[in-house]
C-alpha cells in the first residue's frame, strides 16, 4: 500500500515526522521546494510542545509524483484545491481514497474533483506553526493531538480503518459515523478562536485574556449553533464531554458561561496563532471564506443573522485587498455586540 500526505505545512510536517518515527511509510508532497529539500537533506524537525530533531522522511514536489497512491491524506489549503487535486488525479486508482483533513466543509469540493467514491474526510484537533523549511512548531499540548475521520455516508469501512491506522501513528484517531456533525463542530472551533485570531492579528491567549474579544468569539459560536440547528445537523463533541451547544446563549448569564467554556476549552491551545493569520503575515490568501465565510453563507441560506462572522470576514478581506494594514486588537472597535435579551 502506497500512502502520501499532500500539503506539508505546519501540521503535515509534524505528521510526517511522527508517522516515519513510529514505523509508518508515507511520501510527503508539497509545492514548496525549499521545504521539500530541507526535509530530504536534514529530516523533519518538530519544536515547541514536542521535540523531534531531523526525522528522516521522503519528500517530493507534485511534479515528482509517480505511480498510484492508495491512500492520500490531504492537508493543502482549500484555496489550492483546484491545482493540487488536478495534479493528484492521474495518480489515483479506482480504489484509491483521499482523506481531506482540510478546514471548513471541503468534502463536496474534493468529491467534485476526484469523485465522491474516493472521498472521505475528517478533522484535526490540534494546531502548529510553520517556522522555516523543515521545521514546524507544535503549539497545542500533545494530549490534544486527536483526529476524527469518517465516510461521508457514515459507514464503517475497511478503507477508513486503513486511514485510521496511519493517523494513529500521530495521535488518537477515532472513526465516526456523523462526519458532517464533526465537520461543523470543527468549523465552530476554528471560526471562534481562529477567526478572531485572524481578525485581531494575535494568538489565542490574547483573545482569551480580553473580555470583549472572548465575547466576540462566544457570539461567533452562538451564531453557528443557530445555523447548524436550522440545517438540521447534530454536532459531535470533538473533545469528549465538551459540547459545542454550550456556546449558545440567550441572556447575560449564558454569555458569561459561553466565555468561560471557551477559556477552559482552549486552555491547551493558548500559544496558537491561527493558520489564517500565518498566511496573512506571509502575504498569502487565507482560508477565511472556507472557515468563517461559509458560516455567513449558510446563515443567509437558512435565515440566520451572522453579524459577528460577517465582521471577521470583512476585516480579513479588507486586509487582503490592501484597505487596512495587518489587523491588531484595535479592530475590536469594529465589533458591535448586540444583546439578544
Amino acid at each position: 500500500m502506497r500512502a502520501a500526505l499532500m500539503g506539508v505545512g505546519s501540521l503535515g510536517t509534524i505528521m510526517g515526522a511522527l508517522i516515519a518515527k513510529n514505523g509508518g511509510e508515507i511520501t510527503l508532497i508539497d509545492a514548496n521546494k525549499a521545504h521539500v529539500d530541507a526535509m530530504n537533506e536534514k529530516g523533519a524537525t518538530v519544536i515547541g510542545k514536542m521535540e523531534l530533531q531531523g526525522i528522516p522522511v521522503k519528500a517530493i514536489t507534485p511534479e515528482q509524483m509517480d505511480g498510484i497512491y492508495d491512500i492520500v491524506i490531504l492537508l493543502a489549503k482549500q484555496t489550492y484545491n483546484d491545482v493540487a487535486l488536478k495534479q493528484l488525479l492521474p495518480h489515483l486508482g479506482v480504489d484509491s481514497v483521499v482523506c481531506t483533513l482540510q478546514n471548513g466543509i471541503p468534502e463536496e469540493t474534493v468529491a467534485n474533483l476526484i469523485g465522491k467514491e474516493r472521498t472521505v474526510g475528517g478533522v484535526v484537533g490540534w494546531g502548529a506553526t510553520f517556522r522555516e523549511p523543515g521545521v514546524s512548531e507544535l503549539t497545542s499540548d500533545i494530549s490534544a493531538m486527536r483526529f476524527e475521520i469518517g465516510e461521508i455516508d457514515g459507514k464503517k469501512t475497511e478503507r477508513i480503518e486503513q486511514v485510521s491506522k496511519i493517523l494513529n501513528l500521530v495521535g488518537t484517531c477515532v472513526v465516526v459515523d456523523n462526519l458532517m456533525g464533526i465537520r461543523w463542530a470543527k468549523v465552530i472551533q476554528n471560526a471562534t478562536l481562529s477567526g478572531m485570531s485572524a481578525a485581531l492579528g494575535v494568538t489565542y491567549a490574547k483573545i482569551l485574556d480580553n473580555e470583549k474579544a472572548t465575547a466576540c468569539a462566544a457570539y461567533v459560536g452562538d451564531e453557528i449553533v443557530q445555523v447548524v440547528r436550522k440545517i438540521g445537523i447534530e454536532l459531535v463533541d470533538l473533545v469528549p464531554g465538551w459540547s459545542y451547544y454550550s456556546l449558545a446563549f440567550d441572556d447575560q448569564e449564558g454569555l458569561e458561561a459561553s466565555k468561560q467554556w471557551l477559556r477552559e476549552y482552549f486552555l491547551p491551545h493558548r500559544p496558537l496563532k491561527a493558520s489564517m493569520l500565518q498566511d496573512m503575515e506571509k502575504g498569502f490568501k487565507c482560508e477565511i471564506d472556507y472557515i468563517v465565510g461559509i458560516c455567513s453563507q449558510w446563515g443567509k441560506k437558512v435565515g440566520v443573522a451572522t453579524p459577528t462572522c460577517d465582521i471577521i470576514t470583512a476585516i480579513v478581506k479588507d486586509f487582503e485587498s490592501g484597505k487596512i494594514p495587518m489587523p491588531t486588537m484595535a479592530c475590536l472597535d469594529r465589533f458591535e455586540l448586540q444583546e439578544k435579551w
